[in-house]
């Protein structure tokens, strides 16, 4: 799981390194695993009603000899701070669980296209 710590870590290098205003909204996307497409697919629905983009299911490349699993990626214009962020992990999490998928696998960042 991402601690709040791990969270605040990473607002700290945006403000640091990348110099985006964390109180605008960025493009937050947002990631599941499993090892069935039907489930992630189901998580996709789910996520898009409560107003979620998908932007894909994919195969990752993997080593040879690991057992293939799906990614499913949604993405979503949101302001966060870390811990409104914490607080959307633990609702993932939570979701992960309800849909007993491998995993809600974390999230990314970057500014608004355009």
């Amino acid at each position: 799981m991402i601690s709040l710590d791990q969270l605040e870590g990473m607002f700290a290098n945006i403000a640091d390194g990348a110099w985006w205003d964390m109180s605008r909204p960025m493009l937050w996307g947002y990631f599941f695993t499993d090892r069935s497409s039907e489930k992630l697919a189901s998580v996709a629905e789910r996520l898009e009603q409560d107003g979620y983009r998908y932007v894909d299911l994919f195969v990752p490349e993997l080593d040879e000899g690991v057992e293939p699993y799906f990614f499913l990626h949604v993405e979503k214009e949101e302001v966060h701070s870390p811990a409104s962020l914490h607080q959307r992990n633990a609702q993932f999490y939570a979701l992960a669980e309800q849909y007993g998928l491998d995993s809600y696998d974390g999230m990314d960042v970057g500014p608004l296209p355009g």
